[in-house]
C-alpha cells in the first residue's frame, strides 16, 4: 500500500468519526443535566436492553418514540439524554422529538459513551 492510499483511508477514518460526534452534547453539559435531574433515555430494541443496560434508563425503542415518551413525560421542557449502540438512532430520536415539540432532548451517543458519563458524574 503506498502512502497516497494510507492517507486516504486515515482521512476516511478521521471524517467518519467527526460526523459521529457532530450533534453529540459535550459531556460536560451531560453531567450537569444529570445533576438537573435529566432522564435517561435508551432507544435501542427491548432485546438490546434487557442485553444490558444503565441502571436508571428508561426504554422507549426508535420507533415508538414519537408515541411512548409523551404518555411517559409530559413536560415537553423536560431534560432528555438520549443513547443507542451507536449514536446513530439516538441522533434521530433527538430530531424526532425535537420536531414535536421536546425542546430539551439531547444525543448522548453510544452506549459505551453514555455508561462513562453517567457513571462518572
Amino acid at each position: 500500500m503506498n502512502w497516497t492510499t494510507s492517507l486516504i483511508i486515515l482521512a476516511v477514518v478521521a471524517v467518519v468519526y467527526m460526523l459521529k460526534r457532530v450533534g453529540q452534547i459535550s459531556r460536560k453539559d451531560a453531567c450537569s443535566h444529570l445533576k438537573n435531574g435529566a432522564l435517561v433515555i435508551d432507544v435501542r430494541s427491548p432485546a438490546e436492553f434487557n442485553s444490558g443496560h444503565l441502571s436508571n434508563a428508561m426504554n422507549l425503542p426508535l420507533e415508538e418514540i414519537e408515541t411512548a415518551l409523551p404518555r411517559r413525560v409530559k413536560d415537553k421542557n423536560q431534560l432528555l439524554l438520549l443513547h443507542c449502540q451507536s449514536g446513530a438512532r439516538s441522533g434521530v430520536a433527538r430530531k424526532k422529538l425535537n420536531g414535536i415539540g421536546y425542546v430539551n432532548a439531547f444525543n448522548l451517543g453510544s452506549y459505551g459513551r453514555a455508561a462513562r458519563v453517567v457513571n462518572d458524574r
